[in-house]
Parts: structure tokens; sequence; C-alpha cells
């Protein structure tokens, strides 16, 4: 399928989609996002995949929601086209892992859509930030629910009521992204990661993805609980028969994914 604001690729099993709007720094429009939601979708329900990344531009991952776009809109614009929920929100059905290679500028909508992935790789580049009180908004996409997650209250609140940036190792520090990397190997190390994770047993890093995103839903018991019943359930899979062979045997294993 042929994409305007995207690039689309595969790396033996991994998935690979590029932003880009390089003239508005990949500002997030909603052509865009109906792009990166159909990517991600066929991607989540192809076989021969077992892990995505998303990247952007050496100058942007994303700098934000199309801002030219919005200016005109009027309360009922939004709500009546459910802006974001419509197609922002895609990713969160998608089950297997995502990857985020953030370079340059992650701001608004950028760092919220860096933030729904499930590990953020950095280039030393980039920078982070919820500036949309300068535009007489507050974050739209998840931003001021997912970074106090991430970072904490008080981070989160000094970089959403400031609209300052945060750097890479503030961001590395804080707890907002898994590692900084140089940004000329930036997307080496987000598809070396990436192909790690997809040469596992796809149903167990599935699983993991899971039961991790409900610690962030459920109480700690609740919690335990539901990693215990999916760890439970793997021992009905091939893979663990596979795994755990291949481990008293000494050797590599080759998991089927099933």
């Amino acid at each position: 399928m042929n994409h305007e604001h995207i690039v689309v690729e595969t790396r033996d099993r991994v998935g690979l989609i590029t932003l880009n709007r390089p003239k508005a720094l990949n500002a997030l429009n909603d052509k865009l996002m109906d792009e990166l939601g159909v990517a991600l979708l066929g991607f989540d329900a192809d076989d021969g995949i077992g892990a995505i990344v998303i990247t952007g531009s050496d100058k942007a991952f994303a700098a934000g929601a199309d801002i030219g776009a919005m200016s005109s809109w009027s309360y009922m614009d939004v709500f009546k086209s459910d802006y974001i929920t419509r197609n922002w929100e895609t990713i969160k059905r998608i089950r297997k892992p995502v990857i985020a290679a953030v370079g340059g500028f992650a701001l608004g909508g950028g760092c919220e859509l860096a933030m729904m992935c499930d590990i953020i790789i950095a280039a030393d580049s980039a920078k982070f930030g919820q500036p949309e009180i300068k535009l007489g908004i507050i974050p739209g996409a998840g931003g001021s629910q997912r970074l106090p997650r991430a970072v904490g209250k008080a981070k989160a609140m000094d970089l959403v009521l400031s609209a300052r940036m945060m750097d890479a190792a503030e961001a590395e520090r804080a707890g907002l992204v898994s590692r900084v990397v140089p940004a000329a190997t930036l997307l080496d190390e987000a598809l070396k990661t990436a192909a790690t994770i997809a040469s596992f047993s796809l149903p167990a890093v599935m699983m993991a993805k899971e039961a991790i995103n409900r610690a962030y839903e459920l109480p700690l018991a609740e919690g335990v609980l539901f990693e215990r019943r999916l760890f439970h359930s793997l021992f009905a899979t091939v893979d663990q028969k596979e795994g755990m062979s291949a481990f008293v045997d000494k050797r590599s294993p080759r998991f089927e994914h099933r």
C-alpha cells in the first residue's frame, strides 16, 4: 500500500514505520495518523512480524500535532469528529511490542505518541516536552496522564505548566526513556532491540507486554494474580516446551511462536 505521510518497511521479523512529513517536522495530522494506524494493524496481524519500530527524522520524531490544521476548529468540530480518539489510539490496540526510536524533537503529540509505545530509545539529540499551554490548551492525547506515570507528578507539572523541553539525558534520568544512544546509531540500536524481541516466543512476548501494561491499571494483588494466570497459560504453548528443553540441552531454542 502506498502512503503519503509514512514509509513502511519490513526488516526480517521487524516492522519499521518512518513518519515522513519532513517539511512539517512530522507534525501529526489526521491523514498521517490514519496511515500509521493502518500500518500498525497490518504488522500486528502479520505472523511474520514480532516487533515494530516507529521513527522519524534526525530533526524530529514528531514536533507535535498539526496546529495549522487545528487552529480554526470549534468545540463541535473536535467533539463530533472524535478527534484523537478516532485514530490516535489505534496504537493501544497493538498487541506486539512497539518501539519508538526518537531523534530530535518529540513535542506535544509527538511526545504523547512516543509514550504510547512500549519502549522509547532516544538519540542524544532528542528533546521531549508538552508545550500545549503556550497555545491556550492542554495535552489531549494522554500527556497529562502518561507523563506523570512515567516521570512522577513533580516533573510532569514542571514540563506541562512551564512548557520547557527536557533533553535526552534528563528524560533517561526521569524514567521517560529506556536508554540514550548516539544519534548516528539510533535506528540501528532500535532495530537491533526489536530483532532481539522478535526472536523470542511471540505468545510470551505479547503476554509480557499485556502483564506490564496491566500493572498501571490494577491493584498489586490483582495484578500479580493476572500475571500468574498468564504464566500458567504459557505452559500450554509449544514454545514453552521448546524453550525449557533447549535450556536443559544447552542449545539455542527454535521458537515456533505458538
